[in-house]
């Protein structure tokens, strides 16, 4: 609850501590002042908010080559929203030569982040590492994922609940090609992986370290 003005012509200002992203704000007086005129006045800043939307249906992905020479070797920021009907469907997949590979997948509704060394024989203790975070995920809601990498340290974010954890230098080791497929596996893949179910639904804001991957696709 906020307290108002007690006067004719005071402001009273409340900046909020944690940002708000809604379609409507209802507001319901609770009291007022005994002495006064009942009366409200409201006023809202916000900031505005770009939405980049694409749609896929299950056959489709989205492929993003970059260069190589613009990108560094110890930073990686991924985020994108995602809403869906579908408990299972490939969001994001990268790849190398020696079989490693990066999977972000939907798995009965929880949200998989799967990273696999291909060389077991040489790192067996760190061949791979899976998180899952999230539940139900399948409800036609928007639901925002945040996947970092810094050095060895990865943080993965899914509506803001947060898993950090040490790659133990699994990410040094990972020899990962310059290309990122969205909403699915476009070919079979190098390592031997299983083809499983593409994206069915919607992406909003898909960003590579800071680049507009909706974006560029709709330029061509």
């Amino acid at each position: 609850a906020f307290s108002g003005n007690t006067n004719a012509d005071s402001v009273v200002y409340y900046k909020l501590q944690h940002s708000i992203k809604a379609r409507f704000l209802r507001f319901v007086p609770l009291d007022w002042n005994p002495n006064g005129r009942i009366g409200m006045r409201i006023e809202v800043y916000g900031c505005t908010y770009r939405s980049e939307v694409v749609g896929f249906d299950g056959k489709s992905c989205l492929i993003y080559t970059f260069n190589q020479k613009l990108m560094s070797a110890l930073k990686d920021v991924i985020s994108l929203k995602f809403k869906t009907m579908q408990s299972d469907g490939i969001l994001l997949h990268r790849e190398g030569q020696n079989g490693d590979h990066i999977t972000l997948e939907l798995i009965k509704g929880k949200l998989s982040l799967l990273i696999n060394l291909g060389d077991t024989k040489s790192h067996p203790s760190n061949a791979q590492i899976n998180i899952t975070l999230g539940s139900l995920l399948d409800d036609q809601h928007w639901h925002s994922v945040l996947i970092e990498h810094f050095n060895n340290q990865v943080n993965f974010t899914v509506d803001k609940h947060t898993h950090h954890f040490h790659a133990k230098g699994e990410f040094n080791y990972l020899d990962l090609e310059y290309e990122l497929s969205f909403g699915g596996i476009p070919v079979p893949g190098k390592s031997g992986t299983v083809s499983r179910r593409n994206f069915h639904g919607c992406f909003e804001n898909i960003y590579y370290n800071g680049v507009n991957i909706i974006d560029l696709a709709r330029r061509h």
